[in-house]
C-alpha cells in the first residue's frame, strides 16, 4: 500500500487552496461593507442586553481597517449592566469578529504584506504564537486586524486563534466594562451628591 504524501493529506492545496482564499477574501469584503452600511442601527441591538452586546461586539470587530466603536460600547454597557457579563459577551463577540482579519490573512491577499508593521506582527506571531495574539488582543490598538491576518497567513488553527483572541479581548473588555461601571459611580458620588 502506497503511503500518502504530506500534500495529499492536506485538503487545502492547489485549486482548493486558491478557491478557499478567494472565498475568504470575498467574505471579508462583504462583511466589512455590510457592517459599515448598518452602523446607524446600533441602538436596535442595545435592547437585547447581553446577546445584543455580543452581536454589537462581533460587528464592531468584524470590520477590517474601517474603525468601529467596540471599546466605547463596552465602556458604556459596563455602566448599565454587570461588567463581568458585559466583558464576557463583548470578548466572545470581539474574538469571533476578528475572524475577518484572520480570513484576510488566510486568503493570501497582498494588501498589507509589504508594510513594516505587518512584517513585524508576522514575525512576533511566528515566534510567540498564541501569546502574541493574546497580548495584541489585550492592548487597545488599531493593528489587531494585521495580527489576525498574520495568524491566518501563518496557518494558525482557527480554534487556537479564537482561544488566544478571546482571552486577550475579554481581559481588555473587563477593564473597560469596569471602568465604565466605576466612572458612573464616581460621577454619582462627586457631582450629584455634592453639597
Amino acid at each position: 500500500m502506497k503511503s500518502k504524501s504530506p500534500d495529499e493529506e492536506v485538503f487545502f492545496f492547489g485549486w482548493r487552496l486558491t478557491a478557499a482564499r478567494v472565498v475568504s477574501l470575498a467574505a471579508v469584503i462583504a462583511i466589512t461593507l455590510y457592517i459599515y452600511s448598518i452602523r446607524s442601527e446600533v441602538d436596535r441591538f442595545q435592547a437585547y442586553g447581553y446577546p445584543g452586546i455580543f452581536l454589537l461586539s462581533i460587528l464592531a470587530n468584524a470590520t477590517v481597517i474601517l474603525p468601529a466603536p467596540g471599546i466605547a460600547l463596552t465602556f458604556t454597557f459596563g455602566s448599565i449592566f454587570n461588567p463581568l457579563w458585559v466583558a464576557l459577551a463583548a470578548g466572545a463577540g470581539a474574538s469571533l469578529g476578528e475572524l475577518t482579519g484572520y480570513l484576510a490573512g488566510f486568503s493570501g491577499q497582498g494588501i498589507v504584506d509589504d508594510t513594516r508593521m505587518y512584517s513585524r506582527l508576522e514575525r512576533w506571531t511566528e515566534r510567540f504564537g498564541g501569546w502574541a495574539i493574546l497580548v495584541l488582543a489585550f492592548i487597545p490598538n488599531p493593528f489587531f486586524d494585521l495580527a489576525g491576518a498574520s495568524a491566518g497567513a501563518l496557518g494558525m488553527s482557527i480554534p487556537r486563534f479564537l482561544f488566544w483572541a478571546f482571552l486577550g479581548k475579554t481581559l481588555k473588555m473587563l477593564l473597560f466594562a469596569y471602568a465604565g461601571a466605576f466612572s458612573v459611580d464616581w460621577l454619582d458620588l462627586n457631582f450629584f451628591n455634592a453639597p
